[in-house]
């Protein structure tokens, strides 16, 4: 039988290598583990010679040589084969641009900004393919998360509310503004397929946050069910209030006994209008990454343990993705009620 799923996964591809401005010439890596999907593999060598590019797969040892315990949430140091392996190393910073399609990824290892600062272009894949394909990006996304950059850059202070009764007061001075558009299009950027998001790194900030029934904890990629209260002094969650989930924070923090744990990291908006709410709830954990839930628009992402403006390695590291918020810069809404204004 033909597999004619494989074609609609090459134009994707296609199309997302060109919006990272792969063009002919260039030299592309395509980086996997054994447990990487074959078909986004054949999918992206296909489009980067597509595209007229020179291109190596290149199939690296997956993951850690003993399981990680499960309190290490998605704050890992990367592939340990790349992390101990210098030809490996040299082969991605000698690419212009590398497809990622490993589980883990090297999002907080220091090993990849070593290879960003190469020039090497990176794109990191791991969602489910209608995922990919419903939310591939538009080069117009870019513009949009970088209005939110540079609100983000001139202001002083981020308020986020709701009916449900949070209400966080956010300094932003040394927060460093950043943003996710779905394609690494300039030279030692990493970005992240499918990703339309506006974010920040502050140090301190002051409040309450409740979550609501509906909201996301990630990677759980569980759904809350009973509301729960979060306090806030200084960038740290002083006191958790609530039912089940509450609970399983509590003892998610009591176990990865981290001392980063309960200190808030990035946090900001999703513009991500493809975006599927439900997503989580509709597919097996293990087969979506959760970024619908992540970049949904107009939802508030915040999330907890690394932080590297402050140099703080943790690996206690959640995402916790809010909607109903309204999120205000310096007196701009730039989320009312959980809608991104018109």
């Amino acid at each position: 039988m033909f597999d004619l799923s494989s074609a609609d996964l090459l134009d994707a591809f296609t199309a997302e290598l060109k919006l990272c401005k792969l063009v002919p010439g260039e030299h592309v890596v395509v980086l996997a583990e054994p447990a990487s999907r074959g078909d986004y593999v054949a999918a992206a060598f296909g489009a980067a010679k597509a595209c007229g590019a020179h291109v190596i797969a290149a199939t690296v040892p997956g993951g850690s040589p003993a399981p990680m315990p499960s309190t290490h949430t998605g704050a890992g140091p990367g592939l340990v084969s790349v992390l101990n392996d210098r030809a490996a190393q040299d082969l991605l910073k000698s690419a212009d641009l590398v497809v990622d399609l490993t589980s883990e990824g090297f999002i907080h290892a220091p090993v990849q900004q070593e290879i960003l600062r190469s020039g090497t272009r990176i794109i990191f894949v791991c969602d489910a393919p209608d995922v990919l394909i419903r939310n591939l990006p538009k080069a117009s996304d870019k513009e949009d998360v970088l209005k939110g950059v540079d609100l983000l850059k001139s202001a002083s202070a981020m308020h986020v509310r709701s009916a449900a009764g949070t209400d966080l007061e956010v300094q932003l001075a040394g927060a460093k503004p950043e943003f996710q558009c779905g394609f690494a299009d300039d030279p030692g950027r990493w970005d992240h397929w499918p990703s339309t998001m506006v974010l920040c790194w502050p140090e301190i900030s002051n409040g309450r946050i409740v979550l609501a029934p509906g909201d996301i904890l990630l990677p759980f990629k569980e759904y809350v069910r009973d509301p729960v209260t979060l306090t806030v002094a200084d960038g740290r969650i002083e006191d958790i209030a609530g039912g089940a989930e509450a609970h399983l924070l509590t003892t998610f923090f009591a176990d990865a006994a981290d001392p980063w744990g309960r200190s808030l990291s990035h946090m900001g908006w999703g513009l991500m209008r493809t975006a599927d709410w439900f997503a989580t709830a509709m597919y097996g954990k293990g087969d979506l990454m959760g970024m619908d839930a992540r970049a949904f628009a107009g939802n508030f992402l915040w999330s907890t343990g690394p932080h590297p403006v402050l140099g703080r390695e943790s690996y206690a590291h959640l995402d916790i993705a809010m909607r109903g918020c309204t999120v205000t810069v310096d007196g701009a809404d730039v989320v009312v009620d959980g809608k991104l204004p018109a």
